[in-house]
This record gives C-alpha cells, structure tokens and sequence, in this order.
C-alpha cells in the first residue's frame, strides 16, 4: 500500500468526516487516508463536559469570526470551530438533539425521498447508543454514546418546574414533533464526553487500512480534466500530495468545506478570477445559503449551586475518580421549542437554560452565580455567504452570515419574542424564587423594562449557537452544489459530507444529522463503487 495513495481521501475528522472514514475502513480491502488540520484530542479539556469554552481561542479552535453584523450592534461575532480529532465534537455542548421529523422531509423535497426521516431513521437508529432505551426509533447498540446528564443542578429541576408553570409540557427528547421542554440528552460516556473520535477513530484505530493524519491541513483538491485524483495538504511547513484511486471527500463542515472548493476552482466564476484561481466549475452557489443559529440571553443572578464554582479541586476529583459532578455538566442542562405566533404550525424559537453565567460564551469570568435563559432563532429567513478573503489557502475565509438582514424583519421579531418567553420563565414562581433582581446579561439590564433588556441583549450580547449550515447545498435541481447523492456537480471523483450540504438548517443541533450524514455517505460510496 503505497505511502501517498489510497483508495479514498477523507478531508476533515468532526462528526461527519470521522464517520466515513471508520465506515469505508471497515472493508479490509479498501484504503482510506483521513487528514485533518488540527492535532489529536490529548488535552484534558477535550474530555471534561464543563471545560468546553475552556477551549475556545487555543490552538483546538480555528477562531473565526464574521464581519462585523449591522444588526447586531455592528460587532463581529465569533465563531468557534473544532480544529483537533473529532472536530467540532470534541469542544462543543454535547447535546443530541435530532430535531423535527418535519425538517429532514424537507430536504427529501429537495433532494429525494432518501434523505426524508423514514429514510434517514436507521442511519440515526446505527449512530446512537442511548442509555436506557425502550423507544424502537432510538438506537440501542450504536456508535455514539447518548447518555442521560449524571449530575445535574438543581436549577435545572427548578427551570423545568418553571416552564410547567408557563403553560408549557415537560417530555422525553428526541420525539419526531417535539412540542416541550426536556432535560439534555448528552453524548457522553459515564460523565466524560463522547465525541466523532470516541465512537469512531477510536474503534478503528487498529485497522492497517485506515490512516489518519493530523497537522495536515488540506489546500487544494487536485484534478486530471474535471476528476478529482487527490490533494495538496500542508504539513510541517512543507507542501505534500496525496492521491486517491476513487474518490475524494471533504468534510470539512460549512466554513472549510466551500473554501476549499473555492480554492479549487469550483465556485463563482468572477469571483475565482477576480483572485487570480483558475475556473474549474462556475459554481455560484458554493459558498452562498450559509444559516446558522443565533442565540440572544438573560442572564440573572442566583444564590447558589451554579457551574460559577466547577473549578474547586473537589469537583475535578469526583470527576476523575467518580465521573460525577459539575465538571460533568453540559452547560445547556435543558432546552424546549416553542412557538411564538399560534398561527405557526411548528416552533420558531428554542428556548435554552444553563445553571450557569455563560458570560460572553464562557469567555468572560463571570462575576457571580448566575442563571443562563436564552432563546434561539431555528430557522433564520437571513442567509449569509462563506467567501475567500485571499487566494492564500492558509488565510482565513471571510463569514458573513447576515444575521438578521431579512427585508421584512421576521428573524428580528422572532428572537425578540423569544426572549420575551425568557423573560416570562424568570417571572414564575419557582425561578423568581431562585433569582435575584441583577442582570449580569445584557449590561445595564437593570435600569430598563423588558422591552429594552431584550434589545440590548439582542445588539450587544447575542451570539452564534455553533450551527453553521447549507454551503454547499444538496438537491435535484441542477444549481444545487452537490446531487442527492452528494457528488458535486460539474466534477467527478468528489463529494461532500457535512453539515454544508444541509438544503435547510434543522430545528435541532447539528452534531447527530452531522454522523448521519457521514453514515449515508459511506454506504453511497460503497455503492458507487460496486
């Protein structure tokens, strides 16, 4: 088996890219390469739950931000993404949330019935493992460990006391109509996280046929005519080849994923010679239909028994030698859809609480004890575009997600009703009980009545809930960047698995469609190639 060339090239270790390199490799016959840019996933932080943010801004992240967002205050928001095994799921919430059975329809409107719920509900039957199962459309014998929380606050059982009381239902997660509140179900095993490395790199570490590769960062897809044969990678400050005998896949996810077939030819043509790249494919739509999540909180004082004291040594050893306690914790310990018109047919709007001040995305010390209620915009009518900013393969990409830019203001009247839910939660008994009357979020929120608080919120303290999606769209119609079957259009050879093929962002989080998507695109190169 030659060094520098494999049966397939696997871009990108996260949820997707980790799943189809194990699954191709499962074949002792079939040689899969899978690079990835960052390095393994030793650090500590990696496994402790809690210490997620800990991770944000170090060399585990590849620290992106976006222009700066005239709707939001014009900041720049930042975007953290998985750069490490794992990807993404080695720093993000842990929380498995498939979503509406009404959203994967959806995609099956654009793309086929294969990728409908019924379709895909094996697949999701294949990736999870759930603790305690006796729902036959939950998975029992899975890759991915799904586990319920192992130490929760006690403001989580007073939150969903709350929401009771809000007229809303508490029920099990992961129904195909959620209509309720549930506590998170975290992919997790006995208390330490489970990442895309955990269920698949992990398992497969042992097989001869399976090569990963990390500090390779790719750079460019290369092609004989319009096939793709390989890449280029940097690694170790040098420029390196590879070359695949069938195919080429990029998981990359919905930021790297459309730069890197930016940076090789495949995308807007005056925009690639604008640069000086060469046109493969006039491809418009590669980069464009970005959609991600944007949340906006409050966030209130509390007495007592928040993560604010995680870090005492006493919770790092009943972590270590128990698996128990708060460093166990997935911050966002429970969430709910809700719906904030009653002529709408399906949520527009989660609701999220955390026992804890995320301040600035954690990377702000909080001050205090705090309670963390914010509410999250499902599915934003505001797109957004991944472009290049140069033709350096190492620079960053430019990110525009156009946050709330949709002419008629619905994504803005949307999320300001849903802190207004937010602001309703705080004011039941059980959590007026357990807060006080101090704002840590938004700044100067205690001078000012709701109305106000949620529009300070709105401008200067709402940020990305990590969901970037739709880069390098799937469907049947011939603008799509990638066909039902995930091959890119104009091209052979090359085809894409992550979250960027998502014809819609899900009401839901991205990590379980994420391994899904891997999945069926392992069996559809199996069966490209029979």
């Amino acid at each position: 088996m030659s060094q520098d060339r494999f049966d397939y090239i696997v871009v990108g270790a996260g949820a997707s890219g980790a799943a189809v390199a194990a699954r191709l490799s499962q074949d002792p016959a079939t040689s899969v390469l899978l690079l990835e840019a960052g390095g393994p996933d030793k650090k500590q932080e990696v496994h402790i739950p809690a210490a997620f943010s800990t991770l944000f801004r170090s060399p585990l992240d590849w620290d992106y931000g976006t222009t700066p967002q005239e709707h939001l205050g014009a900041r720049s928001i930042y975007w953290p993404r998985g750069k490490v095994l794992g990807g993404s799921t080695s720093m993000n919430a842990m929380m498995w949330v498939r979503g509406y059975a009404a959203d994967y329809d959806g995609w099956a409107e654009r793309a086929g019935q294969d990728w409908s719920y019924e379709a895909l509900l094996p697949y999701f039957r294949r990736v999870e493992r759930v603790e305690g199962n006796t729902d036959p459309d939950q998975g029992s014998g899975g890759a991915v460990r799904v586990e319920h929380q192992r130490s929760p606050r006690s403001h989580t059982a007073t939150f969903l006391t709350a929401v009771e009381q809000a007229g809303y239902t508490v029920e099990p997660p992961n129904s195909a109509r959620p209509e309720g509140f549930s506590q998170t179900r975290v992919s997790q095993k006995r208390g330490k996280r489970f990442s895309s490395a955990d269920a698949y790199l992990t398992p497969a570490a042992k097989r001869p046929n399976l090569t990963v590769r990390t500090g390779a960062q790719a750079t460019k897809v290369l092609f004989d005519g319009t096939r793709a044969i390989g890449l280029e990678y940097a690694a170790g400050g040098g420029t390196q080849r590879v070359f695949a005998d069938h195919e080429v896949v990029l998981s990359g996810g919905a930021v790297n994923t459309p730069q890197l077939l930016l940076l090789s030819g495949i995308g807007p043509a005056a925009e690639l010679e604008a640069l000086g790249i060469d046109v493969l494919v006039d491809a418009p739509e590669v980069g464009a239909n970005l959609q991600d999540h944007l949340i906006s909180a409050l966030i209130i004082e509390t007495d007592g028994d928040t993560l604010f004291t995680a870090q005492k040594p006493a919770e790092l050893l009943n972590f270590l030698v128990r698996g128990r306690g708060m460093l166990t914790s997935n911050v966002a310990e429970a969430y709910g859809f809700v719906r904030t018109r009653p002529d709408l047919d399906l949520a527009d709007i989660e609701i999220i609480f955390a026992p804890a001040p995320f301040v600035h995305e954690g990377l702000e010390p909080a001050t205090g004890h705090g309670l963390t209620v914010g509410a999250i915009l499902l599915q934003p009518e505001s797109t957004g575009r991944v472009s290049l900013a140069s033709a350096d393969p190492l620079d960053k990409p430019t990110i525009d997600p156009g946050y709330l830019t949709d002419p008629q203001g619905k994504d803005r009247a949307a999320i300001l009703a849903g802190l207004g839910i937010c602001a309703d939660l705080l004011e039941t008994p059980a959590l007026s009980a357990a807060t006080g009357t101090h704002y840590l979020v938004p700044e100067g929120g205690d001078d000012v009545g709701r109305e106000e608080r949620a529009e300070l919120s709105l401008a200067n303290h709402s940020h990305t809930l990590y969901h970037p999606t739709s880069t390098a769209r799937m469907g049947t119609d011939e603008h799509s960047v990638v066909d039902p079957e995930l091959r890119v259009r104009g091209v052979q050879g090359l085809r894409v698995a992550d979250a960027s093929i998502m014809p819609r962002i899900i009401r839901g989080h991205t990590q379980a469609p994420c391994m899904v998507i891997g999945e069926r695109a392992a069996d559809l190169l199996v069966a490209g190639r029979t």
